[in-house]
């Protein structure tokens, strides 16, 4: 055994890797323990990263840190290109409101680390307890920096907010659990109507698409194409099949022309179809979807990148192949084929003509399974790439004595976001399958709980049985909960705020990927992502320039 641990301690990443597996391992079997439909999921393995740090198992801090902010990385930049089509909807649907509530949780924190400081604890102590039951690393290392730029800070002060951060990460990750299941107790909330209300929210507003068919009446439509009546275009209305007066349905393409006592299948929007109608005459039960003839209908998947970014109109499908796109469906959105709609990768059209018609332009728009689950590692490491270099940026802020930055965390996610609403770039495609997505997002943050973990649990201890450490908690505690269960309540109360957006934004209030992981397990949905990402940068930024403030204030600057 002893030869075994020499042979270990000469190789410092083969022990590293095997202390994370083992770390991983233990702590996802204690996530996995349920008790009353809960459990800790991923968070597990900071309790074992904490148990295995105290009892001095450790990996070279080097490849220590490596591995902590990757594994964040890979999580953040992974949420980054999940959220990004639907993010800037969110954002102006009710992005002030949340960005508000998250700055009041942020701002409450920072009362709380004054009146500590005020009743007599170390203000540099209470400097690193404001970063670390708040989760948030980068505002641990914009107050050191600051300290590091003013005269008279001896290295014991500045060493101390390191130490305590160590004490507070863990309560701070416990105690916004801690507050997620206390809001649900206390509303009673359930968790899959809340995930349903979400859902439904997130389409409010949105008209769903559905199918007429239309008796054409109008006499002063005889002889006009059916891409031609008047109204199609205003309405957002596409005309896919025609049966004319010998009974036979065929495309709605360009080269048909509509006469008094055709039926036309119109789809779109209950809205747009009511006026559509009044042009083209009367409803009528008759179902074209059944009727006879050659026409038959296939949804494709666009993933051939020479059509990245046209628009249908472009694209000429009706005049190329005498096909008709009548809707299109990306993401969780369904859309009528407008001609100006640009296509990105992965949407799904469902195209109406003939099967020989059909088959040509399936492979004009490339109808690839395997290219549609194939992970593109190229843009992938080029967005985090980019990512990393925008977290690296300073940005100086009048009155501070240094710039702040986004650091590891923020610039990876503003810049996935970014990257996933553009779509594609120069034969660069920012899409990742879903399956790929999960498996990266766990990995991270797996990784980055190990390592936070395996750090805390040397000192946790120790510094916990001494009266100070024993203070340090219990001041951490309330950091954490106070402004999260007053803001939430609140929020719950007055705004009647979804559980699912209430989970994100405390989340993502506290810029912490653990809560948001367990948050996304207790509602077995994504639905908590979106909210987080709403309010992360601008948490996060706040988060860093408060730090500051709060080290120049502690230190008798301000």
């Amino acid at each position: 055994m002893n030869a075994f641990h020499s042979i270990l301690q000469q190789q410092p990443v083969a022990h590293a890797i095997l202390v994370l597996a083992i770390v991983a391992v233990i702590g996802l079997l204690i996530g996995s323990i349920r008790y009353r439909s809960l459990s800790l999921g991923t968070a597990g393995v900071l309790f074992a990263g904490i148990a295995a740090g105290h009892f001095g198992i450790q990996i070279e801090e080097s490849i220590r840190d490596f591995v902590k902010e990757f594994g964040l990385i890979l999580f953040v930049f992974t949420i980054g290109l999940q959220l990004g089509p639907g993010f800037f909807a969110s954002l102006r649907r009710e992005g002030l409101r949340l960005n508000l509530l998250a700055a009041a949780i942020v701002l409450g924190g920072a009362v709380v680390a004054l009146v500590a400081a005020w009743l007599g604890l170390d203000p540099f102590a209470s400097l690193g307890l404001f970063s670390g039951a708040t989760t948030n690393t980068p505002s641990l290392g914009a107050a050191q920096q600051t300290l590091a730029t003013l005269p008279g800070v001896t290295p014991d002060q500045r060493a101390m907010p390191a130490l305590a951060y160590a004490v507070a990460y863990p309560v701070g990750i416990v105690g916004i659990i801690t507050s997620l299941l206390l809001l649900r107790i206390l509303f009673r909330i359930d968790v899959p109507r809340e995930v349903a209300e979400f859902e439904t929210q997130q389409r409010h507003g949105i008209e769903p698409l559905i199918r007429r068919t239309l008796v054409v009446t109008n006499p002063n439509l005889d002889g006009l194409a059916p891409t031609a009546l008047p109204g199609l275009r205003e309405t957002g209305v596409v005309i896919s099949r025609i049966q004319s007066r010998d009974g036979i349905v065929r495309p709605a393409n360009p080269a048909a022309r509509v006469q008094v006592g055709d039926l036309l299948l119109a789809v779109g929007t209950r809205s747009g179809l009511d006026a559509v109608q009044r042009v083209i005459g009367h409803e009528t039960d008759a179902d074209l979807m059944l009727a006879q003839g050659p026409v038959t209908h296939r949804r494709v998947v666009v993933t051939l990148r020479t059509v990245l970014g046209r628009s249908l109109a472009e694209l000429g499908l009706e005049h190329l192949y005498g096909v008709i796109v009548s809707r299109v469906s990306r993401a969780d959105l369904e859309m009528t084929a407008v001609p100006d709609l640009r296509l990105q990768f992965g949407d799904v059209l469902n195209i109406v003509g003939e099967a020989s018609s059909l088959e040509r332009a399936s492979e004009a728009l490339g109808n690839s399974a395997r290219a549609l689950h194939h992970t593109r590692f190229t843009p992938f490491f080029v967005g985090i790439a980019l990512g990393v270099l925008a977290g690296l940026i300073p940005v100086a802020v009048p009155g501070l004595p240094v710039p702040v930055r986004l650091g590891l965390a923020g610039g990876p996610l503003i810049v996935a976001i970014l990257l996933s609403r553009l779509g594609h770039f120069s034969g660069l495609v920012w899409h990742i399958p879903a399956a790929a997505s999960v498996a990266f997002r766990e990995l991270g943050i797996t990784l980055f709980l190990a390592c936070v973990g395996l750090k805390a649990g040397e000192h946790f201890v120790p510094t916990v049985l001494t009266p100070a450490g024993a203070s340090w908690i219990g001041i951490a505690a309330l950091l954490t909960l106070v402004p999260l269960l007053i803001v939430g309540v609140f929020a719950r109360v007055v705004f009647k705020l979804n559980y699912m957006t209430l989970c994100g934004l405390l989340s993502g209030s506290m810029t912490d990927p653990p809560a948001l992981a367990f948050a996304g397990a207790l509602a077995r949905s994504d639905a908590p992502n979106v909210a987080y990402a709403t309010v992360y940068p601008l948490t996060m930024l706040l988060r860093i320039v408060t730090a500051q403030l709060l080290a120049l204030i502690l230190a008798g600057r301000l």
